[in-house]
């Protein structure tokens, strides 16, 4: 090798060196300034409503768990010592490992050192309970999205499992998982509708890696929508506990004193990431009709009104002349509708549901959403001061009562799988057409950056009504490319890219 060309080559690298450590000091000077910045404004955040990610497994916390034991014996603590000793062998432990693309030039140049974590498995942790001894499992959504491999750890025992997923639930942020075992042990579900606000219950999972932990509270309300469901057909009507819920407890049991499933833990209200005095779950009611059509048709069977409510505030209480906090109002109706047909109209107040009264949009959802379609639903309403009592045959996502099954098209190439939106979904976003990706894995969807539950509405301008035609252009287009849709929450996107 000539001598000037190998002095050359040594300047070359002294230089990129010398530019890799002058970015790590920009880094480490803005991770100071970070932490400073957020110390300062620590107290003036307002509190925020996260759902309650595992924790990455290269992360350390130290934990103080503060227990007002003195409390707890008061509300009888022979209940709770046996609640966490039926309960907590079944709550396991989920690790997930996904692999994530850098999408900055400048960390692929360096990916063969991986300086930054940009590249390879990234491992996150959550929880999850098993409700059948032959070990299918619930959990949340949010713990098992995107990931390749799902590896599941029993408490008792430690045993590792390698889970399968069976089908998800967007609306709920529920998932249900399979591993293969036998004789396992699994937890009794309660009636979510029996819980009492002020009654005790325990929240089992495993919180910033830490397996088998149980904390003790009250429910302290019920019918909670927080907003925090990322989903065109949200279902939000948590039981919400100030026991103590962290990162990692999601998909773990909230359970009562007779040691029975009441929720799946799922989010909590924090300016810090951390629990500060409220955690949410979803009721053991929702998730078992959701478990239930998952195994049998691999798809929720959700029921649908054709109509749009709201809930009632003073100012509209006020117009109605309503004197109680009870009823949703009924602002839209779908012309030729379930709820039309019923005799449901704009501007009616429903206060029942099958005799069960309704105090908010949330818990009219919840009471609707444990039916399918092709059910009559009593709804009572009340129009210019008199009861009415309606009986609504609720639809589909296609317009009609039949029960559906799920009919996507998956693409190893592109690593997801694609669903035509139905027509409740065309409508509700008002779309002539689209089609949804879901199941997303390693493949260039997720390189392109594209997210779970994405519509692609076109591809270079064309649009699509079958998922096959469409993955075939995304399979074999290139140059330059555009895809164009909506997100779950209904906002546009976009992504441009170059495919050689």
């Amino acid at each position: 090798m000539p001598f000037d060309f190998f002095v050359l080559q040594m300047i070359i690298f002294v230089q990129k060196k010398q530019q890799m450590r002058t970015k790590l000091s920009l880094i480490a000077l803005g991770f100071a300034s970070g932490l400073a910045g957020a110390a300062s404004f620590y107290f003036l955040l307002p509190n925020k409503v996260v759902l309650t990610q595992g924790i990455s497994s290269n992360q350390e916390q130290s934990i103080y768990n503060n227990v007002d034991y003195k409390s707890v014996q008061a509300a009888g603590s022979d209940d709770m010592i046996k609640a966490s000793a039926v309960t907590t062998p079944t709550v396991v432990f989920i690790k997930t490992i996904s692999n994530q693309q850098a999408s900055d030039p400048y960390y692929d140049f360096w990916s063969a050192w991986d300086f930054f974590g940009r590249r390879g498995p990234v491992t996150s942790s959550g929880s999850g309970v098993i409700i059948s001894a032959d070990g299918y499992i619930v959990t949340n959504l949010h713990v098992v999205k995107d990931a390749d491999v799902i590896e599941v750890i029993t408490n008792n025992n430690k045993h590792s499992y390698k889970a399968k997923v069976i089908g998800t639930d967007g609306s709920t942020d529920l998932a249900l998982l399979k591993i293969e075992g036998k004789g396992l042990q699994h937890i009794a579900f309660g009636n979510s509708d029996d819980v009492k606000i002020g009654q005790w219950v325990l929240a089992v999972g495993n919180p910033f890696n830490l397996t088998s932990t149980v904390t003790a509270g009250i429910v302290s309300a019920k019918g909670r929508n927080i907003n925090v469901v990322n989903n065109r057909f949200p279902i939000e009507s948590f039981i919400q506990t100030d026991a103590a819920i962290n990162p990692g407890n999601s998909g773990g049991a909230l359970v009562n004193t007779n040691g029975e499933l009441v929720g799946i833990n799922t989010a909590i209200a924090s300016n810090t990431g951390a629990y500060s005095g409220y955690g949410f779950a979803i009721p053991s009611n929702l998730v078992q009709k959701i478990v239930r059509d998952l195994i049998e048709y691999n798809e929720v069977q959700r029921g649908f009104t054709g109509m749009d409510i709201k809930d009632i505030d003073a100012p509209l209480a006020e117009k109605l002349n309503i004197n109680n906090n009870l009823g949703v109002y009924v602002q839209y109706v779908l012309p030729s509708g379930p709820s039309e047909t019923a005799g449901i109209k704009n501007g009616d107040v429903i206060v029942k549901v099958n005799e069960r009264e309704i105090e908010s949009k949330a818990f009219f959802d919840e009471q609707v959403s444990y039916y399918r379609p092709g059910d009559k639903v009593k709804i009572t309403v009340l129009r210019d001061g008199k009861s009415l009592d309606m009986y609504v045959k609720l639809i589909n996502r296609e317009g009609n009562t039949e029960i559906t099954r799920k009919q996507s098209v998956s693409s190893t190439v592109l690593g997801a799988d694609f669903t035509v939106i139905s027509k409740v979904e065309a409508e509700k976003y008002r779309i002539p057409s689209g089609i949804k990706i879901s199941n997303i894995k390693n493949g260039r969807i997720r390189n392109m950056g594209i997210p779970e539950d994405f519509i692609i509405t076109s591809f270079n301008k064309k649009t699509y009504t079958k998922a096959e035609d469409l993955i075939k252009d995304l399979e074999t287009g290139r140059g330059q490319l555009l895809i164009e849709g909506l997100y779950a929450n209904g906002s546009r996107g976009f992504y441009s890219f170059y495919s050689y």
